[in-house]
């Protein structure tokens, strides 16, 4: 092979190879792992918070390793009040907290708030849902919504025995958001503050009684620190609490990964609202076990605390409606999904 060919072959060599290089590197690009970060108040042993370590694993598994999640529990990369607004601003990709914490971010969602007389999380979780995809409130614009989700009945826990409003009145009781609203409307002295500092609150006798799912007193061990578990659950009210996204990493995301996570978030619906009643019941049995006293109200009772939260439902409509929300059909969509699923 005489000079002219060789270096003909090597140019030749060199063209096909940027050739193939210029057409390898989109393919490389698009199969660039995306990371992603998830903040979540729960403890790392909690229920709650295992569940959304499944979650993450899942998305990793259906997108083929693409997708990878960088999980923190506890609120340990965001405060557990700070954690839609981390989202918003993308300190965290992903966000798990309660709508409450921030009182009068989330107007028209905090319907499910509302004491309505709650009999299980199951289907307060499938209601959330129903109500979101019915009204699509405009206050969630900033994040991209996983899915939402609330827990079993809300009732009252105390360090001293409570038969009647009588003995309620005046009492310290924690409570945030909406619930805060129901311990004032029975006479009780709410005390706000998040689920992370109620432990101490307890023991240290900042505060008398707690208002709670019973899966608080295993899943957050606040059990330890009460004795009477009080069964007013005429005036049960539930939490709403949020699994979002940031909005731009979210639109960053191909189409066939945001078909994946969506497809995942509707299996999670359904996994969250058993959790909680699964949840709910070992924290009853973590106070029978503990030999904590269990106080049912008298029928007469219970329709009487009943009675004393109806302002707080009668006032949410008035100020939904004075800021022009719907909040009126989404207390009656919210009545008629309880009482067709309930029963």
């Amino acid at each position: 092979m005489n000079r002219r060919s060789s270096l003909c072959l090597v140019v030749a060599v060199c063209f096909f190879l940027i050739l193939f290089l210029a057409g390898s590197i989109p393919a490389f690009a698009q199969e660039k792992v995306i990371t992603l970060n998830f903040s979540n108040f729960f403890p790392a042993s909690h229920k709650n918070s295992l569940i959304m370590v499944d979650w993450c694993k899942e998305v990793e598994k259906r997108t083929k390793g693409r997708v990878k999640v960088t999980y923190y529990p506890g609120a340990v990369l965001t405060p557990a009040g700070q954690t839609y607004d981390s989202v918003v601003k993308g300190i965290a990709d992903v966000g798990e907290s309660v709508l409450g914490y921030t009182k009068g971010r989330f107007p028209l969602t905090e319907v499910i708030d509302l004491p309505l007389g709650y009999e299980n999380a199951y289907v307060a979780t499938r209601m959330i849902n129903a109500y979101y995809k019915k009204f699509q409130p405009k206050e969630f614009d900033q994040v991209k919504v996983m899915y939402l989700h609330a827990h079993g009945p809300g009732i009252l826990f105390t360090k001293k025995p409570v038969h009647n409003l009588q003995e309620l009145k005046g009492m310290k009781v924690r409570s945030t958001g909406f619930s805060a609203k129901v311990a004032a409307a029975l006479g009780a002295s709410p005390v706000a503050m998040p689920q992370t500092e109620s432990y101490d609150a307890l023991r240290t006798g900042v505060v008398d009684g707690i208002l709670n799912p019973i899966e608080a007193m295993k899943g957050w061990k606040i059990g330890e620190v009460v004795k009477y578990t009080i069964e007013n659950y005429g005036s049960a009210y539930s939490t709403s609490f949020f699994v979002v996204m940031n909005k731009s990493k979210w639109d960053s995301l191909p189409p066939d990964i945001q078909k994946i996570i969506e497809g995942i978030n509707e299996e999670w619906i359904e996994k969250q609202g058993r959790l909680w009643d699964t949840i709910d019941k070992e924290g009853r049995e973590f106070m029978v076990q503990r030999g904590n006293k269990f106080i049912a109200l008298s029928k007469a009772e219970d329709a009487r605390w009943a009675e004393k939260v109806r302002p707080v439902i009668d006032e949410y409509v008035k100020e939904l409606k004075a800021k022009g929300l719907p909040g009126e059909e989404a207390l009656k969509f919210c009545l008629e999904y309880l009482k067709t699923h309930q029963k």
